[in-house]
């Protein structure tokens, strides 16, 4: 009996003393605190992450849940709101239902968004059920039909790429445009009253 209760005391011991060293590093280096959890993963409620690069926001990123594997290096975010801003302070936005991304080092490596895609961009809003960024290239894939819809154009195509950079959008396969040339001309008219009122 003596013996068993000896063996109890050591078990509980070594389970307090790993219990306080675990408390010491997550207090020391909150991330660490990953290197604890089981495969499974993190639950985040009212997820938030966002890049910035030489005091310039790169991008951000919101969802309302977000679970992160651990082994995988990947997070699935619920209802995610992507934003890019490019470097004259310009912002793309995109939407979905659901996002995959893909990190590196702790680095945004791709994301992929799926259902209800939705990309407002230049004056611009393009919708498909997928898109995929990545940031290497500072480019979306919309690899399925998407449509773009603007102040007196729409476009459609089979497949699209947008440059956020560049300012470029390229639609590809079984492409049908629309135009409404007065609408086109009252944007145009709009744009150019506003530029001579600013000077």
């Amino acid at each position: 009996m003596l013996a068993i209760l000896i063996s109890l005391g050591g078990v509980g011991y070594k389970v307090a003393e790993i219990v306080r060293r675990v408390q010491k590093d997550v207090k020391t280096n909150p991330m660490k605190a990953l290197d604890y959890l089981p495969e499974s993963s993190l639950q985040i409620k009212d997820f938030h992450r966002s890049k910035i690069e030489n005091g310039r926001k790169v991008w951000e990123l919101f969802g309302d849940e977000a679970n992160y594997y651990k082994e995988q290096k990947e997070a699935v975010i619920k209802k995610p709101r992507f934003y890019y801003y490019d470097k004259k302070g310009e912002v793309a936005e995109t939407k979905g239902d659901e996002a995959l991304l893909y990190l590196n080092e702790k680095e945004l490596e791709r994301m992929e968004l799926r259902g209800s895609v939705q990309v407002t961009f230049q004056g611009y809003v393009l919708t498909s059920e997928e898109a995929n960024y990545t940031p290497a290239k500072d480019q979306i894939v919309l690899p399925n039909h998407t449509i773009v819809v603007g102040e007196g154009i729409a476009l459609e195509g089979a497949r699209m790429e947008a440059e956020f950079e560049g300012k470029k959008i390229r639609l590809i396969q079984a492409v049908k445009t629309k135009i409404e040339p007065d609408k086109l001309a009252k944007k145009k008219n709009k744009a150019s009253s506003s530029q001579r009122i600013g000077g």
